[in-house]
């Protein structure tokens, strides 16, 4: 295209934007703000593509300050008018305030676990003696993250005792920020150490077995926008007590490999760092170890590489001496259990103890002398004992259909604790003891509500090229299809992630207002292994919309519901999702809501952590993959004059994982092209990131928002 001929093109573009960013329909009854355009142009490879609303990339500009006030303020006064919103807010309060407790763990004569009264914006952390003295009355206050911060803000983001319980290492995040800082604190005293760890991100702490220091990852500072600045070169440390965090010895880096991450463990007989290199996402990594001989700190030099290659998922769950256990996919995409001897690594030497099964592996602990493995079967949980030999021993009894996890401890421990719960069964702590592995209810929170009057059942559908799907439907009993049930349908489907039962306050004032709640668990992710995800990305990507649009399509054949009241959820990959199906069925649904999404698939690997998402995505930067990327973009598929979903896009503006940019820029641009009446509103929570460590009360607010968005926007006032 000639110079002239693209310059009266964009001007076409340009008058196009400016005139429908604001254009009122005669039934419209919403003002949006306006969204400035600019003429920025990219060339892809040949292809030239616009980026009008590029500006919007710049969160601490003023201009971009001022757009995110004036859609808040629509925003907010859409949501605050709509009366639904008030009963909403009143019932949610209610029924998050009921206890919570954390799976406690003993640290020498010492159980550390969390708990929350109920509307306490962030969990507080608590000490007992002895498991008999965790009874309210008798609980000793550590750390308590509600008094950092007065809105909440401030989040207890890791905690880890050194083995004897003498010190504590916690992490702090600010605003729902990836960047933690880390303190240590003396549990006897309560009072912390002068030294802080910076710049600490995607890292917990592994204390030494002297319990003097521990090993630690973190980036170098930033050397330009905290928040938006890619993070490469992470870098292994080790910090001694007492010390200032400069003085920190380097024990591992590679400058050769700008995109490996290390992830540290000390095996419980303090003779060996367990190094797991990570690369992106991407669910494989390299195992290395190296000798802590006498107590001394290993250099580089000392790293032996166990596992050098990018080729499977490696867990270390524990060793006899130089015999080392592993959870791992290798050459069994479902899991299995291997041991290796460390002075006879080749592979001929490898033994399996568990061997892959039918069921996909979603994780193991090694404590005694026997194995616990966490299987799942169509997405909700069993667990399995197995002798470090390999000898089939007990199920381990678990309430109902749902989800475990916990299983934590030493192996020297006589107990361990483990949480269920389910869609309908809010978390419930459990009690283990490992001489006879028979379980017990140790704490149960009461809610005002009664778990046998609602169900969840379990139904398969096929997805466009016939893969049959999982999804689970839970609702009221006596609820039965009418084609008319207002229906949330949540998905993700990516990064090998496992979406399992889970029980959320939100979705049972959902449930108790009549409405179903869906989960179908398409591929990309975990459920069925290494296969199941790998069908789901990079060139595959289309094939998770189209199992989230055949769910869809199998509610309303099924006449559980119709497109008038059918809504779908996700969050950042599961923003994405509901994104990209969006533009690709808008007919199919009533409702939108993108939360925190990935919505600029040929710019999202340019900020903070985004490069890491390629091995899952692809890259723009490859001609072999932009082309894929654009096809299924978001912002790139939504077309003028086009009737989409009511939709409510939802994000942070500190989120640094995945950056606000996405969401302002797919807000402006849906708000252009919107044809007819259905609102588009972005809900943009100040002093937020992307979701961990949200305070109770901003959780409880959002979540009136969303519900009464989607019950006034299916009629339903």
């Amino acid at each position: 295209m000639n110079r002239l001929l693209r310059a009266a093109t964009w001007t076409v573009i340009l008058f196009f934007l400016e005139t429908h960013s604001n254009a009122q329909d005669p039934n419209l009854t919403l003002a949006y703000p306006k969204s400035k355009v600019v003429p920025q142009v990219d060339d892809y490879h040949g292809k030239k593509i616009d980026d009008p609303f590029r500006w919007l990339e710049d969160v601490d500009a003023q201009e971009t300050k001022s757009w995110v006030a004036e859609q808040n303020q629509l925003t907010f006064d859409y949501l605050g008018a709509i009366p639904a919103r008030a009963r909403f807010k009143d019932r949610l309060t209610k029924l998050w305030n009921f206890e919570r407790y954390g799976l406690p763990r003993q640290y020498g004569k010492t159980y550390f676990y969390t708990y929350n009264n109920g509307l306490q914006n962030q969990n507080v952390l608590y000490t007992a003696d002895s498991i008999d003295a965790l009874g309210l009355s008798q609980q000793k206050l550590l750390l308590d993250p509600n008094l950092l911060s007065q809105d909440g803000t401030v989040a207890l983001s890791g905690y880890v005792p050194s083995d004897d319980g003498h010190y504590l290492a916690y992490g702090v995040a600010q605003s729902g920020s990836d960047w933690n800082a880390w303190h240590i604190r003396d549990v006897q005293s309560g009072k912390d150490l002068p030294e802080t760890i910076q710049w600490v991100k995607f890292s917990s702490v592994a204390w030494t077995a002297d319990h003097l220091g521990f090993f630690y990852s973190r980036y170098d500072a930033p050397k330009q926008d905290e928040f938006t600045g890619v993070n490469y070169y992470q870098k292994l440390y080790y910090h001694r007590l007492g010390t200032e965090q400069a003085t920190d010895v380097l024990v591992y880096d590679r400058p050769d490999q700008k995109e490996w991450g290390f992830g540290a463990s000390v095996s419980d007989d303090g003779k060996y760092l367990l190094l797991s290199v990570w690369r992106g996402t991407e669910k494989k990594n390299l195992l290395f170890y190296a000798p802590i001989a006498n107590g001394a700190i290993p250099n580089k030099s000392d790293v032996v590489e166990l596992i050098p290659e990018f080729t499977a998922d490696w867990q270390f769950l524990g060793n006899d001496d130089k015999r080392f256990y592993f959870e791992s996919d290798d050459q069994a995409p479902k899991h299995r259990i291997v041991a290796i001897a460390i002075d006879n690594p080749e592979r001929s030497q490898w033994k399996t103890i568990v061997p892959e099964s039918d069921e996909s592996i979603e994780s193991a602990s090694l404590l005694g002398e026997r194995l616990l493995v966490h299987y799942l079967r169509d997405a909700t949980s069993f667990v399995q004992e197995y002798s470090t030999d390999g000898k089939l021993g007990k199920e381990i009894r678990i309430p109902d259909l749902g989800t475990v996890a916990g299983f934590e401890g030493k192996r020297t421990a006589i107990e361990t604790f483990f949480s269920f719960t389910n869609y309908i069964i809010p978390p419930t702590v459990l009690r283990l003891d490992l001489t006879n592995l028979e379980s017990e209810v140790w704490k149960s929170p009461k809610l005002e509500f009664d778990p046998a009057d609602y169900l969840t059942e379990r139904v398969f559908y096929n997805s466009k090229d016939g893969t049959r799907i999982p999804m689970l439907l839970s609702r009221k009993k006596g609820i039965e299809k009418n084609s008319r049930l207002p229906t949330i349908l949540y998905g993700y489907g990516g990064f090998n992630i496992s979406i399992t039962p889970n029980f959320s306050p939100a979705n049972l004032a959902w449930m108790e207002q009549g409405g179903m709640y869906a989960v179908a668990n398409l591929r990309g992710g975990g459920e069925y292994g290494r296969n199941w995800h790998e069908s789901g990305m990079l060139e595959n990507k289309q094939r998770v919309f189209d199992d989230f649009i055949a769910a869809a399509e199998f509610l309303v054949s099924e006449k559980y519901t119709d497109s008038t009241k059918l809504a779908i959820s996700g969050r950042s990959n599961g923003g994405l999702l509901v994104g990209a199906t969006m533009t690709q069925r808008p007919d199919l649904f009533a409702v939108a809501l993108p939360a925190v999404g990935v919505m600029d698939m040929l710019r999202f690997h340019r900020f903070t952590i985004g490069w890491a998402w390629v091995s899952e995505f692809g890259s723009s930067e490859n001609p072999d993959q932009f082309g894929n990327l654009l096809n299924y973009s978001p912002l790139h598929r939504l077309k003028p004059a086009t009737r989409y979903p009511a939709t409510l896009i939802t994000t942070g503006d500190h989120d640094d994982r995945v950056v606000p940019g996405h969401s302002y820029k797919f807000a402006a641009r849906l708000q252009s092209c919107q044809s007819g009446t259905r609102p588009t509103l972005i809900r943009i929570e100040t002093s937020a990131g992307h979701g961990a460590g949200t305070p109770v009360s901003k959780l409880i607010e959002t979540a009136a928002d969303t519900l009464a968005f989607v019950w006034k926007n299916f009629g339903l006032e």
